[in-house]
């Protein structure tokens, strides 16, 4: 059963959050045990500061110990200055009031920080993704959940590329697990394409997820959030599953906008928390299925600065790909993570690859400080941000152009495809 507080024609205040957590966590049976939270980082837009401060307030003083995982995937680690931002607090109070709470940086590429918990094998994998994949994986995670007697996962609940709705057990699984499963999983959500997984609830993919979860040895729990922007309409409390599945029954009412008909120049303007493509790519992720066939996608921020902090390398060995560039040519690529591969085919969107000839549907442009030249050896377009004025796309939708500001968490559909 779940808990939750949902307003129908307005947004939560902090006050709010914070009393329906306090009233949440009174019976909550966590006394004398040690929690550890799983939380986002400043790439998902929620409000941290209030959930941290208001979990704290419920359950520091009946706890062995609560500490806090940064589910980071494979995004770069937060320093403390980022970790006292994240979360709203000063230095003085990390030394003070929040000094016995630990707060760590998932480690998924250090193999002493991981424990495997099993492996499915290539026959469930088979079946779970209805025959797109025939290959066995290791089920690794970030062995400090095995210190705890209880995990909550905190964080909002999105549509997305990969899984259809982030959220829930999204949180385990690319959050805090180890490459193998990630990279799985993430291939297979781009072999059923970002067109037809975005927003889409119950998915292959998801079903992957959930059975690496269900390995998992520690009791968990989960506050799922609905986040319009910078608002918090909604938070729901329960398992993974029941609180995921209620918030992206919400997001699917809320986190989708309907346009009548796709147009040929979109320019999508970046938020500051994407400050590389590897999150950027959001933009063309929620927006494709708007654009028009031979349209045009911007994405825009002077702020993006690199391809990937990350993965930047092997992004620049492989370029941005329509799927079937890759899947027409495997043996090219078969040292390519399959989420590096995911990602390529994720932002150059749907298109054909026929006699070794790629047609993208669109053109994806990049209207960044990432420099011409390395756009254009990476696949993408490019146009000096300094040339484009967001006014020229302002309210011209019937002129074929949309202007969409911070984009990268809401999905855009045509009403003809819901």
């Amino acid at each position: 059963m779940i808990k939750s507080i949902v307003k129908e024609n307005a947004f939560l205040q902090d006050e709010e959050i914070r009393q329906f957590v306090l009233e949440t966590l009174a019976d909550f049976p966590a006394d004398g045990k040690r929690l550890l939270f799983i939380i986002p980082d400043q790439t998902r837009s929620m409000p941290m500061p209030a959930m941290f401060r208001a979990v704290h307030e419920a359950l520091h003083d009946r706890v062995a110990q609560m500490d806090f995982l940064i589910a980071l995937g494979t995004h770069p680690p937060l320093s403390e200055s980022m970790i006292e931002k994240h979360l709203g607090i000063t230095s003085e109070e990390r030394k003070t009031r929040f000094a016995d709470v630990g707060i760590f940086n998932h480690e998924w590429q250090n193999q002493d920080a991981l424990t495997c918990l099993g492996e499915i094998s290539a026959e469930e994998i088979s079946e779970l993704s209805g025959g797109l994949l025939n290959e066995s994986a290791k089920v690794t995670i970030n062995k400090r959940i095995l210190d705890y007697d209880q995990l909550i996962v905190v964080g909002p609940v999105f549509p997305h590329e990969v899984v259809g709705f982030s959220g829930g057990n999204k949180y385990f699984y690319p959050g805090i697990s180890g490459a193998e499963i990630l990279n799985l999983f993430h291939w297979l959500g781009a072999l059923l394409t970002n067109y037809a997984i975005n927003g889409t609830k119950d998915t292959a993919v998801r079903d992957v997820i959930n059975r690496s979860a269900s390995m998992i040895p520690v009791e968990k729990h989960c506050f799922c959030l609905t986040v319009v922007g910078k608002d918090t309409k909604a938070l729901f409390f329960g398992s993974p599953e029941e609180a995921w599945s209620a918030a992206a029954d919400l997001s699917k009412e809320t986190h989708i906008v309907y346009k009548e008909k796709p147009f040929q120049s979109v320019l999508a303007l970046a938020p500051p928390m994407y400050d590389d493509l590897w999150v950027a790519g959001k933009c063309m992720y929620k927006l494709e299925p708007v654009v028009a066939d031979g349209g045009e996608l911007i994405i825009y921020g002077k702020h993006v600065k690199a391809v990937s902090v990350t993965h930047g390398k092997l992004i620049a060995r492989i370029g941005y790909h329509v799927r079937d560039y890759f899947v027409k040519q495997m043996d090219r690529f078969t040292d390519i993570p399959g989420g590096i591969l995911a990602h390529s085919t994720h932002v150059r969107g749907m298109g054909t690859f026929e006699n070794g000839i790629e047609r993208p549907r669109v053109q994806v442009t990049l209207a960044t400080a990432i420099p011409e030249a390395e756009c254009l050896a990476i696949n993408l377009g490019y146009r000096d941000p300094d040339s484009i004025n967001p006014d020229d796309w302002r309210d011209r939708e019937e002129q074929g152009k949309l202007l969409v500001p911070d984009a990268g968490e809401i999905l855009y559909r045509l009403r003809s495809e819901a």
